[in-house]
Order: structure tokens, then C-alpha cells, then sequence
């Protein structure tokens, strides 16, 4: 018996979410690493807000980086995740290629995530989720993904006007 497109979604199972943080949240590039299950902003950052540690705290509004992500029309102009939890603002750097996600938290606190590609072998995705969340870890985004390239991840320091997006 086939199955339409939209019963195999509704049958889709997803695992659950694949995040490390470290402890600290005080030292290295990183906070930690979140490695999504696909390139879908809507699905995976609802996935994120809804599922993330209670014990650190609410997300309140996302950061993106525009590569890591696919959108319907190709270009994320995304600016509300709608998520269980409610409705959390968006907004992607003004320059592409960090692979970081920036968590601002109902406290004000703001962390880092390294985005691995949804893609990654799971082998490889959990050595490097290990490593960003390692409070010793002085690697770049990049250089933690295997990436060359100037590393960018700074640009996530200033953000954030009262308005939602980066600024």
C-alpha cells in the first residue's frame, strides 16, 4: 500500500534533540553545539525552543547563520519561529558563513552554538559537538567543521536592537 507525502510526515519520528552545552557558558568561542536533523529554519528552530534545557533557561530570540539553513522560497527572510512555547524572533547575520547560532535567553544571557550540518556522519557530529562544548576549546566554527576560511564567528557580538534583528 503507498502512502501520500503527507502521511509519511505525519508518521516522521524525530529523534531527539541532538544539543551539547558546557557548563560554564563563561570561556571559549562556544557555548556548544547543536546538530539538527535537517535544513528546514521553521521545523529544526521550533524543535530547538521547544525541547531546549529547562535547567538553562528560555530561548527568547535566535541569531542564524543564512547558509546553514534552506527556506521555501531559497532565501531566509524568516523573522518569527512559531514553536509550541510561542513565538520567538529571528534574524541571520549580516555576513554568511559563522556556523553558529546565537540563543539570546529570557535572563539576557546570550549563548553560541556551533550548527553542524544536519548531514554530518553521526560518528564525526558527536566528536564535534563533544569538542565545542568543551570549556578548553579555542577553535573557530570553522576550523572545528573541517572549513577553510576567515573565521567570522565574531560578527555574533553585536546583536540584537529592540526590534529583533541584528543590528
Amino acid at each position: 500500500m503507498m502512502t501520500s507525502p503527507i502521511q509519511e510526515h505525519q508518521t516522521t519520528v524525530r529523534a531527539e534533540l541532538r544539543i551539547r552545552l558546557d557548563n560554564s557558558f563563561t570561556s571559549g568561542p562556544l557555548d556548544g553545539a547543536w546538530w539538527p536533523q535537517s535544513r528546514d529554519l521553521q521545523i529544526e528552530a521550533a524543535d530547538l525552543i521547544d525541547n531546549f534545557p529547562h535547567r538553562v533557561g528560555r530561548i527568547s530570540r535566535l541569531l542564524f547563520s543564512r547558509p546553514d539553513w534552506d527556506t521555501a522560497s531559497g532565501e531566509p527572510s524568516v523573522r518569527k519561529i512559531r514553536a509550541a512555547r510561542g513565538i520567538v524572533k529571528v534574524g541571520s547575520f549580516p555576513s554568511d558563513d559563522t556556523h553558529i547560532m546565537i540563543l539570546a535567553m529570557a535572563t539576557g544571557e546570550r549563548l553560541r552554538l556551533l550548527v553542524v550540518p544536519h548531514d554530518t556522519p553521526p560518528e564525526l557530529a558527536e566528536r564535534i559537538m563533544e569538542q565545542a562544548a568543551d570549556d578548553r576549546n579555542t577553535l573557530s566554527p570553522a576550523q572545528l567543521l573541517g572549513l577553510s576560511g576567515p573565521d567570522q564567528s565574531h560578527i555574533g557580538e553585536q546583536i540584537w536592537d529592540d526590534d529583533g534583528g541584528a543590528s
